[in-house]
C-alpha cells in the first residue's frame, strides 16, 4: 500500500499511532460519514465519551479541515447545540468500473457526491492490447482534468469482472498473473487500491446507496455483456468459500445449446446476455430482418451495440423490443431458480440493461408467475436499480470507505 488511506501523509493522522485520542477521531468521522450531522452531545452519547473529550477532538478535526459546522440542532433543554458534519472536499475516492468493452471512471467527495462528470472510455479488457497501460493513462488524465488536490485522493476502488480469489486476490478470468490483482493495480498507481468482482461491488453500491439500504436478503443481478449475481444475505455481502459465488450466468439452462465462452454448453449467458443479444441482432438483420437498427449503423452490422438496441427499442422498433423481451423471458426462468433457493425480499436488476426496464421486466414477471411457487414468489419484490449504470461506481466508493473505517 502506498500511503495511509484516509489521512494521507498529513500531520495529525489519527491512524499513525494507537492513542485513544486518534482512535476517537476516527470513530467520530465514521459516525458522521455513516449517519450524517451530529451535535457534540449526540456524539458523546453514541461514542460513550465525555463532552469535553468530544469537543477537543471536534476542534482538532475542524482545524485539519475534516469537519465543518452544519447549523444548529434541536435543544434538549437549554442552548441549542451546533451540528457538525464532514467537509466534502476534505478527501476523495476514485471509482473504476471495468468491463469487457469499457472503463467507467467516477470521482467522489467525502459526502459520496460526484465532483466531475462520469467518464466512459472504450478501453475494456477485451478491447485494449495493453490494458494496464491504457487504464493508467486514463486514470491519470481523469485526475488531472478534475483539478482536485491529488494528495486528498485516499484510494481507488476497482470493480473487475470474473473470478477473483478471496484468499489470494488473484484474478483467474482477466489479468492472469501470479500476482494479486490489487498488487498489479497498485504497481501502476500512487494510491491504495481495492479490487472486488464487479457484481459484488454493484451489490455493495445498492446496499450503501441504493434500494437495498436496510434490507437483509437481496439479490442484485448485473445484466450487461454478461450476467452476474451479487448476494446480500442476512445483511452481509456473500462471497462464497473462495470468493467465486454469484456466477449465475453460467448455470446450464439448455443442455443442447450454444458453447459459452467459459467452455460449457448452454449457459444462461448464451441466451440472456447483452453479448448474445448483439450476436442475434447481427445474424437476423444480416438474414433480412426489418429494423431501424440497420439504418442506425449505416449498414455496418459490426457497429451494433447494446446501446444501439436500446435506442431502437425506445423509438418503438419491434425487432429491438423483441430482442429485449427474449432476454426477459430467459432471465425469468433463471430468476425463478434463485427465488426458490434464496427466498429473497428484493431482487434488483442492474447493469447496462437497466434502461430496458419497460421491455424486460414484464417477461420476467410472466415467467416467474409460471415457474415459481406462488407463496415464495410473493415474498420477492423485483425492481430495476435506482442507481442505474452507476451502481458499480457507487459500489467502489463503498468498497474503499468500508476499508477506511474498518477496525485495524
Amino acid at each position: 500500500m502506498k500511503k495511509s488511506m484516509l489521512f494521507g501523509n498529513t500531520a495529525g493522522d489519527p491512524r499513525t499511532n494507537g492513542s485513544k485520542k486518534n482512535s476517537l477521531k476516527l470513530l467520530i468521522l465514521k459516525e458522521l460519514y455513516q449517519n450524517g450531522c451530529k451535535s457534540i452531545p449526540e456524539l458523546s452519547k453514541i461514542i460513550h465519551m465525555s463532552t469535553p473529550t468530544i469537543t477537543r477532538a471536534i476542534d482538532e478535526l475542524i482545524v485539519s479541515e475534516f469537519l465543518a459546522e452544519e447549523g444548529i440542532g434541536t435543544s434538549s433543554g437549554g442552548r441549542r447545540p451546533n451540528l457538525y458534519g464532514l467537509n466534502p472536499p476534505a478527501r476523495y475516492v476514485l471509482g473504476v468500473d471495468i468491463s469487457r468493452y469499457h472503463i467507467r471512471l467516477g470521482l467522489f467527495n467525502f459526502s459520496n457526491q460526484p465532483v466531475v462528470d462520469i467518464k466512459v472510455i472504450d478501453e475494456g479488457l477485451e478491447v485494449s492490447k495493453d490494458f494496464l497501460k491504457s487504464l493508467k493513462d486514463a486514470v491519470n488524465d481523469f485526475i488531472a482534468e478534475s483539478g482536485i488536490d491529488k494528495t486528498k485522493l485516499m484510494g481507488i476502488g476497482i470493480a473487475l469482472p470474473g473470478l477473483i480469489d478471496l484468499h489470494t486476490g488473484i484474478s483467474y478470468s482477466y489479468l492472469q498473473d501470479e500476482k494479486p490483482a490489487t498488487i498489479q493495480f497498485e504497481n501502476i498507481f500512487d494510491y491504495p487500491v481495492f479490487v472486488e468482482n464487479d457484481t459484488k461491488v454493484m451489490a455493495l453500491g445498492e446496499q450503501a446507496f441504493g434500494m437495498a439500504q436496510g434490507k437483509q436478503n437481496v439479490l442484485c443481478l448485473n445484466i450487461g455483456s454478461g450476467i452476474g449475481l451479487g448476494m446480500i444475505l442476512n445483511g452481509k455481502l456473500y462471497k462464497g468459500n473462495s470468493g467465486f459465488s454469484g456466477e449465475f450466468g453460467h448455470i446450464q439452462v439448455d443442455p443442447d445449446g450454444q458453447l459459452c465462452y467459459c467452455g460449457k454448453i448452454g449457459c444462461l449467458e448464451t441466451l440472456a446476455s447483452g453479448t448474445t443479444m448483439i450476436k442475434r441482432a447481427r445474424k437476423e438483420i444480416g438474414d433480412g430482418a426489418t429494423t431501424v437498427i440497420r439504418t442506425m449503423v449505416s449498414g455496418d452490422l459490426n457497429k451494433i451495440t447494446i446501446e444501439t438496441v436500446l435506442m431502437a427499442a425506445q423509438h418503438g422498433d419491434q425487432f429491438a423490443i423483441g430482442l429485449l423481451a427474449n432476454i426477459g423471458e430467459h432471465l425469468g426462468r433463471g430468476i425463478a431458480v434463485l427465488i426458490h433457493l434464496f427466498n429473497p425480499e428484493l431482487i434488483i436488476i442492474g447493469g447496462e440493461l437497466t434502461r430496458a426496464e419497460n421491455y424486460i421486466v414484464d417477461p420476467i414477471q410472466q415467467n416467474l408467475n409460471k415457474f415459481t411457487i406462488a407463496k415464495i414468489r410473493r415474498d420477492a419484490q423485483i425492481i430495476t436499480s435506482s442507481l442505474g449504470q452507476n451502481a458499480g461506481l457507487m459500489g467502489t466508493v463503498a468498497l474503499v470507505m468500508n476499508k477506511v473505517f474498518q477496525k485495524e
